[in-house]
């Protein structure tokens, strides 16, 4: 029974092994979302901007504190229970209640909220974009091994290609059909094509390892990459238009927002300081007690008849102040302040001109992504229908070794080209989004 146990804890392990050595485009993404350095960073940050908030909203409010402390006189000191200068030991305890609530103080603490939430946003906004920058940067790197697979496959094919026909040749030598400086020229291209295999292998390895160093994964598992099939649909892009995705980008790039909402907290910090200008009201009321232990004494009266009855005092009022000087302080950091807004709204500018040109470059480059991904197709059905061609008139007699050779290096390249086009215009599909500010997890294939 146990035998049988142990069987099938290493075929279900062995199971999960090979399950975790394919790595599908959306697992990915996932990984990248959940390791990522930058965005757990600010994800954490968020969480501070959060409690920054609860607390500005909360100090409108009233502030309460308690206090205390217990202790002995010896020497001279006055007994407020007996009126009188007591001289010996006397042991006391005192405790207190006092609240204050701000009426008044020029709207420094409703704008220091308003700015805290502004700065909420703003991070908000930013773990947003810090999202979409690691799908991108995955994206882009899954795209680019997903290439390498593609690339090392072709110069497979085309080395199996070349030593069947490095074969053929060698029998039609021996048969005396064939020059042999014909065999030579094939040995050189069986070389030169096993040459290609081991650099495109070696580029697989490297883009693979750097990835797996994105997605905080042991480099040293060796992990297969799911192919990723698009239809027609996913070339297109919605039929929107430039001016239709300026206006889209306009409205959710989140780094956008995040530009709008820092100046807004800015501006928000800068009211804040301005206020302290002003003058400032607040209400205030003070519980206090005491009791009173003299060594040596009769005629001490309990703790309850001396804290809760004879010592206890309350005083409560309105407190106001008045700044009129104090060295150029407030001056200063409201300048500060002032400037920091100043810059905030000289970013928001920039960063609209920067979305508006992101978008313009993504338009254009999808476009020529779409010109060269037709040109590429077009290009390898050419390019495969001449090599078939040549490759019938070479094995005829009629064509010689060097123009079946170009024919089928401008085969590969063409295979090679429309690979490299295939997976650029994937890419370029994503980058839309990413420009536009929609990009998101469900956009992955």
């Amino acid at each position: 029974m146990k035998f049988r146990v142990t069987i099938l804890f290493l075929v279900v392990n062995v199971g999960l092994l090979q399950a975790q050595q394919v790595l599908t485009f959306q697992n990915a993404i996932k990984l990248g979302l959940e390791n990522n350095l930058l965005l757990n960073q600010q994800k954490n940050l968020l969480i501070s901007t959060k409690v920054n908030r609860t607390s500005a909203m909360l100090q409108m409010g009233p502030s309460v504190s308690a206090g205390g402390s217990a202790g002995r006189f010896d020497g001279n000191s006055f007994n407020q229970q007996r009126g009188e200068v007591v001289n010996g030991q006397v042991d006391f305890v005192n405790g207190g209640l006092s609240a204050s609530v701000p009426i008044f103080n020029g709207l420094n603490q409703l704008n220091t909220y308003r700015q805290a939430e502004s700065q909420n946003e703003a991070q908000l906004n930013f773990v947003m974009r810090t999202k979409q920058d690691v799908i991108r940067n995955v994206a882009f790197q899954y795209l680019t091994c997903l290439l390498d697979q593609q690339l090392l496959k072709i110069d497979q094919q085309n080395l199996e290609t070349q030593k069947t026909q490095h074969d053929q040749i060698k029998q039609q030598v021996e048969l005396g059909s064939r020059a042999e400086a014909d065999l030579y020229n094939q040995d050189f291209q069986v070389r030169n094509a096993e040459l290609l295999v081991v650099r495109s292998a070696n580029r697989l390895k490297n883009d693979k390892a750097l990835l797996a160093q994105t997605l905080m994964i042991d480099p040293i598992i060796s992990f297969d990459l799911e192919d990723v099939s698009w239809s027609q649909e996913n070339y297109q892009v919605n039929e929107l238009g430039l001016e239709d995705l300026n206006a889209q980008a306009l409205q959710h790039r989140a780094d956008l927002k995040q530009a709008s909402n820092t100046e807004r907290a800015a501006q928000l910090g800068y009211f804040a300081w301005r206020g302290r200008y002003l003058p400032s009201i607040s209400a205030f009321a003070d519980l206090n007690s005491r009791y009173n232990y003299i060594h040596g004494a009769t005629d001490n009266r309990t703790f309850e008849q001396q804290f809760r009855s004879d010592n206890r005092q309350m005083s409560y009022g309105m407190s106001l102040r008045v700044p009129i000087f104090n060295g150029f302080a407030n001056r200063a950091q409201i300048t500060q302040q002032r400037v920091m807004f100043e810059n905030a709204r000289l970013t928001t500018k920039n960063m609209e001109v920067r979305v508006k040109s992101d978008v313009l470059i993504a338009y254009q480059n999808f476009l020529d992504a779409k010109a060269s991904f037709s040109s590429a197709e077009a290009q390898l059905k050419s390019g495969e229908l001449s090599y078939k061609m040549e490759k019938e008139r070479f094995d005829l007699g009629i064509s010689n070794i060097v123009q079946l050779t170009t024919a089928q290096q401008a085969f590969v390249r063409a295979q090679s080209d429309f690979a490299s086009a295939r997976f650029t215009l994937m890419f370029q599909k994503l980058l839309i989004n990413y420009a536009a500010g929609t990009l998101q997890e469900e956009d992955i294939p």
